[in-house]
């Protein structure tokens, strides 16, 4: 196999294993597979600590270990091959990228999940204690899911607002400890009788957990535990509020960014200035359709276009099956003119869509006379060109700059 050949098949796998494109069926296949393999081998863990199904089922909960720790062995060699394809470590030669993606977390965890248990192998039984890190194989879960990757991050940005959460409620702990061990100390020598064994009482109460094995009995006592438990609340608000508010600017974010790349991306748009393409989102709306329903039929009045946030729908058009995937889009050119669809687009599976209407964009344009000049160029550029395809527009006839659809900006 040439060089060049090696090469391309790296960067498929990296492709496949890291950041498959949309639509990309191998990676989207891989992706389920190693994400079932997870589910499955941590529900195994978790049945196998019961003696009647470690017993009953011994055999089996065994066979999905070893299937298990084969394919995550193949997965962490591919990922480790393939890591020169990472962008941040091109520069870094095959070498030296292999080893900073071992290194890395997301290595390292893929390493753990597989290293102890070859280990286990080749050492005592007694040691096959290290199969406990078979649950370390929780975090892969994290490579698949935007959302455990978006809380991750989340607690990585707001790490020093955290960090301070946690140094205040130790200090409020010690403050209450030492208020606790003087009002209860005579009483309860054996609980209270010392500042760190108050410390203990402090922690569960401001933890808001509060076991009863420790409780005040003086007055004072039952003061200092009462402001303590009002303390705790307020402690344990502050870092939910944090990761609260940080999520969901996250999910914002990244759904603002995945909207405003789906707008881009339009032919019809691209010429827009980031002003302009925000106007044009707030002017989108939500849809969700049910796997089987139609979305717009051949001979329809075309007055949307639509953008696929999540799901597949198939295009029919001139008998030819189209399939788009998220990210895609159809019926720009609607929203200029009111013509006939050419095709059916139906929804493969549970769809959400985002929906910009004709009348919406024309209202901004109306407001907006450089948006109008904008679009007008890029549609007088698109003119006597084939406008249906993959990614393109549902409908038949083309835009004829002397049929005057789009006013001319006003000066």
């Amino acid at each position: 196999m040439t060089r060049d050949r090696v090469r391309d098949l790296r960067r498929r796998i990296y492709l496949i294993l890291e950041q498959g494109g949309v639509g990309d069926g191998a990676s989207r296949l891989v992706d389920r597979l190693l994400m079932a393999v997870i589910v499955v081998n941590l529900v195994a863990v978790a049945l196998e600590s019961v003696p009647e199904y470690s017993e009953r089922y011994g055999v089996v909960f065994g066979l999905i270990e070893d299937v298990s720790l084969v394919i995550f062995t193949v997965e962490y060699v591919l990922r480790l091959w393939a890591a020169p394809e990472h962008l941040p470590y091109h520069r870094l030669g095959a070498t030296r990228a292999r080893v900073r993606y071992a290194l890395s977390a997301a290595g390292l965890v893929d390493l753990i999940a597989v290293l102890p248990f070859w280990f286990a192998f080749l050492v005592p039984s007694e040691l096959r204690v290290l199969q406990v890190f078979r649950m370390v194989r929780f975090f892969k879960i994290a490579r698949y899911s935007p959302a455990m990757r978006s809380l991750l991050d989340v607690l990585y940005r707001e790490r020093r607002a955290l960090i301070g959460c946690v140094v205040i409620t130790l200090g409020t702990a010690v403050v209450a400890a030492a208020a606790m061990h003087l009002a209860e100390a005579r009483v309860q020598p054996d609980k209270l009788g010392t500042i760190p064994q108050a410390l203990w009482w402090a922690i569960v109460t401001l933890g808001t957990i509060g076991y009863g094995d420790v409780v005040p009995i003086t007055v004072a006592g039952k003061i200092i535990a009462t402001v303590t438990i009002f303390l705790g609340l307020i402690m344990m608000a502050l870092p939910v509020g944090i990761i609260a508010t940080a999520f969901a600017d996250e999910i914002h974010r990244r759904n603002f960014i995945v909207t405003w790349g789906m707008i881009a991306r339009v032919p019809l748009f691209t010429e827009l200035d980031a002003g302009e393409i925000a106007d044009i989102m707030e002017l989108l709306r939500a849809e969700v359709v049910e796997t089987g329903d139609i979305i717009v039929r051949a001979g329809d009045p075309a007055h949307s276009m639509y953008f696929i946030a999540a799901g597949e729908v198939e295009v029919v058009v001139r008998k030819e099956h189209l399939r788009l995937g998220v990210g895609q889009f159809f019926g720009e050119v609607a929203v200029l003119r009111r013509s006939r669809r050419s095709a059916t687009a139906t929804a493969l599976t549970r769809t959400n869509l985002l929906v910009l209407d004709a009348q919406d964009l024309h209202a901004l344009m109306e407001r907006d006379p450089r948006v109008a000049a904008r679009i007008k160029d890029v549609v007088e550029k698109r003119v006597g060109h084939e406008i249906i395809g993959a990614k393109g527009d549902l409908v038949t006839e083309e835009i004829k700059r002397h049929e005057g659809n789009i006013e001319p900006a006003k000066k």
